[in-house]
């Protein structure tokens, strides 16, 4: 069967042809990836896609989004977008859809991979188990999570929301992130510190605790920051390249302390350590 496959997140939509025969993926398009901001609606954003394909798209549509995909009109949290299910086949022109969370989607894939599409990243350098819970998170516009069950002949993808668990500060170092935080935030969730834009309050408040000005950048400026190797060292003694370097290590600790509390509270015996090899890519 052929479909469109749509990853809709917080800051870009991804749409891409596919085609599934027995539950497998057996070809997958390159994705055309679109700014959610630079469009309306998502409706908007899929005729954006038929005009760049210059062809009619299969009437069938596989979307996966960044939040519940209960009830009967779905927000995100990073998106201004709406969707309301019923209206999906008529807005689009789709006889079939089937919508799923974006980290059960990933869950999916992680559980039905080979170890070749995978890469190491710490921890243990062995395969996923065969039997057992795999923890699936990732920073990206927001924090996604979900836990793959996973035993012999099959497997269970669970999604979460536990990117909306509390921000819990352990020095005063993050008692100062989230005070800065709370200043915009009635309630601080840990994807506000462990997700692309978090990078920026560490940033600034690494930089109002030392009493410097704020040399504003956008997160994305940040993270394209070359590494501290080779030439770029000299630059890394400047007060405030050496801030975004302490940002950056920050942000790992935080990331790593999420990881390991999702690991430690929901699915005790996994190993962390892998990263989807197209995901790294990005």
């Amino acid at each position: 069967m052929k479909l469109v496959a749509v990853d809709i997140g917080g800051t870009h939509a991804r749409l891409a042809l596919a085609e599934v025969e027995q539950g497998r993926v057996v070809s997958l398009g390159e994705a055309v990836t679109l700014k959610t901001a630079e469009h309306a609606s998502f409706q908007t954003a899929w005729q954006e896609f038929a005009r760049l394909i210059g062809a009619p798209l299969p009437r069938a549509a596989a979307i996966a989004v960044a939040g519940p995909v209960s009830g009967e009109v779905i927000k995100f949290t990073n998106n201004p977008w709406i969707l309301r299910p019923a209206l999906i086949g008529e807005k689009l022109g789709v006889d079939r859809y089937v919508l799923i969370n974006d980290f059960a989607a990933v869950g999916h894939a992680a559980a039905q991979a080979g170890p070749e599409h995978f890469i190491h990243l710490t921890g243990p350098d062995e395969p996923l188990p065969a039997a057992g819970t795999i923890s699936i998170v990732g920073p990206g516009t927001g924090l996604g999570v979900a836990h793959v069950l996973r035993w012999q002949g099959g497997y269970h993808v669970q999604p979460t929301e536990g990117g909306h668990i509390d921000f819990a500060p352990l020095d005063s170092v993050e008692d100062a992130i989230l005070a800065r935080l709370r200043q915009r935030h009635r309630r601080v969730s840990v994807e506000r510190v462990v997700a692309g834009p978090g990078i920026v309050d560490i940033y600034e408040t690494l930089a109002g605790i030392e009493g410097r000005a704020v040399h504003a950048q956008g997160d994305k400026a940040i993270w394209a920051l070359p590494p501290p190797t080779g030439s770029a060292c000299r630059w890394a003694a400047l007060p405030a390249i050496s801030r975004w370097r302490r940002a950056g290590r920050h942000w790992c600790w935080q990331a790593g302390w999420a990881c390991g509390s999702r690991i430690s509270c929901f699915a005790p015996g996994s190993r962390p350590g892998f990263a989807p090899r197209a995901a790294s890519r990005r």
